[in-house]
């Protein structure tokens, strides 16, 4: 049975966004990590350095891709989250798009090592839960077809994804036309991405000028397998 003209025209549209910004943004992926074949700088050995806990956040739940309510972080002891914060319509190819397509290459990267990938869960979540519904989020989700645990979630409400956002720092305001207040449909943020430990506590943040999947995995070997240094009071 063919899906209603409302629901696939909704498909299809999500389907020409992705094309036209996640694919050109993953080729931008690559050249964040090398010129000419050779690295753009030496990475540190995973353990040879410390990720000090930034800050700790909540626990809060959240609706699935499916439509169900799960935890926003569903990890225990000896794992950690890759959390970031997007939405399916942002139109600049170097913010959510380029954060998608690096999250893409560390889940191909982190899928020849089973051992890391079972204690590593990635988390997308969107700031924009009046248009990125469930449905919409399983189109993305399809789309970038996760090797690993990727889970992608959103809100019933922009009241609901708030107190998230301002736990984790994460900045998102809707902008509005001067004239009469009416939504423009874009969302003014700087995208990030949050390194979480299994007690909730922030241990790096990247944005999108500064997402190197080699880089990010060498943090995440540090959190899990070196010192886990504590917040102080």
């Amino acid at each position: 049975m063919s899906p209603p003209p409302a629901v696939a025209e909704s498909r299809i549209a999500a389907r020409t966004l992705f094309a036209a910004l996640v694919w050109p943004a993953l080729a931008l992926a690559g050249a964040v990590e090398s010129v000419d074949g050779r690295p753009l700088y030496q990475l540190p050995e995973p353990g040879s350095y410390e990720l000090p806990v930034i800050d700790r956040v909540g626990h809060y739940e959240l609706l699935s891709a499916s439509g169900g309510r799960v935890p926003l972080l569903d990890i225990g002891p000896g794992s950690c989250a890759v959390v970031s914060f997007v939405y399916a319509s942002c139109p600049d190819a170097g913010g959510c798009p380029l954060v998608l397509a690096s999250l893409r290459r560390m889940d191909r990267m982190l899928a020849s090592n089973r051992e890391l990938a079972s204690r590593v869960q990635v988390v997308t979540v969107s700031f924009d839960p009046v248009n990125d519904t469930p449905e919409r989020l399983a189109i993305l989700r399809d789309h970038l077809k996760p090797m690993g645990d990727w889970r992608f979630l959103t809100a019933e409400s922009d009241r609901e994804i708030r107190p998230i956002l301002d736990d984790f720092g994460q900045d998102a305001l809707r902008l509005v036309a001067a004239e009469d207040g009416k939504p423009l449909g874009v969302i003014r943020h700087i995208a990030k991405v949050f390194l979480v430990d299994s007690d909730f506590a922030i241990r790096n943040i990247y944005n999108s000028g500064f997402l190197d999947p080699e880089f990010l995995l060498r943090d995440i070997e540090t959190v899990l397998f070196g010192e886990r240094p504590s917040l102080e009071p």
